[in-house]
């Protein structure tokens, strides 16, 4: 095999490596987004708590700590609200 051809082979091998590494990691900054919770909001505010808010909250609930802690959304993740909404969901309540 020639000096290019293993280079490439190595090059190509740390590749797939690196996406293997990428596939299996957990879930990330990058995937939570407070965003998404937008379904909840009339929930929050005395409204109904609807499928698609459940669906939702469910999906980013590894999440819910992380956004417990910012100052910007905890004021709605950590209020009555916000655990009725959870309740209604069948989340159960944040250990962070």
């Amino acid at each position: 095999m020639g000096k290019a051809t293993a280079t490439t082979a190595l090059a190509l091998a740390l590749c797939g490596a690196a996406l293997l590494l990428l596939a299996a990691r957990p879930l990330d900054a990058a995937a939570c987004n407070p965003a998404a919770l937008s379904p909840c909001g009339g929930a929050l505010f005395g409204g109904a708590v609807t499928q698609g808010c459940c669906v939702q909250l469910k999906a980013q609930q590894p999440c819910l700590c992380q956004y417990a802690r910012n100052p910007a959304y905890s004021s709605y993740v950590n209020g009555p609200a916000a655990q009725s909404v959870a309740k209604a969901c069948g989340i159960p309540k944040m250990k962070c």
